[in-house]
């Protein structure tokens, strides 16, 4: 029977295998939630509010794919913490994707204005993630 080692504060894996589970069910829910694009808002919404709902599923899937190599990638002997990558990318999601998902649903435009702050979280993930793997050599 293998023993698991509680994780210290300063381990990397603490990290990263909180990582690999939520990145999964961002990819879940972006291929649940392009189902029910494809299916149920096809004939409610206007095709200008399927292409935004398209672009909330894309980047979806995109930044939980790169939640994933930020796991990977962290898991890594002398990879620094990827935190900040990881918090970044996640809340870009939510910030990004969510705010077009509730524009289309509840047809308030207004979130819209949400939607920047999503994409300068993504830039500070891959900015702050392409940082690290530089500093680690």
């Amino acid at each position: 029977m293998a023993t698991h080692q509680p994780l210290t504060e300063h381990d990397p894996m603490q990290h990263t295998s909180r990582v690999v589970p939520i990145a999964a069910v961002i990819l879940l829910l972006g291929v649940a939630l392009g189902a029910f694009g494809s299916h149920a808002l096809a004939d409610r919404v206007i095709p200008a509010r399927l292409d935004t709902w398209d672009t909330a599923v894309l980047y979806q899937l995109v930044h939980g794919l790169g939640l994933l190599l930020v796991a990977l990638l962290g898991r890594q002997p002398g990879m620094p913490s990827l935190a900040l990558p990881a918090w970044s990318l996640g809340l870009g999601v939510l910030f990004f994707s969510g705010s077009l998902y509730g524009l289309v649903l509840l047809n308030q435009p207004l979130l819209g204005a949400v939607t920047p702050l999503g994409g300068v979280l993504f830039l500070i993930g891959w900015g702050s993630l392409a940082w690290q793997c530089w500093r680690a050599g």
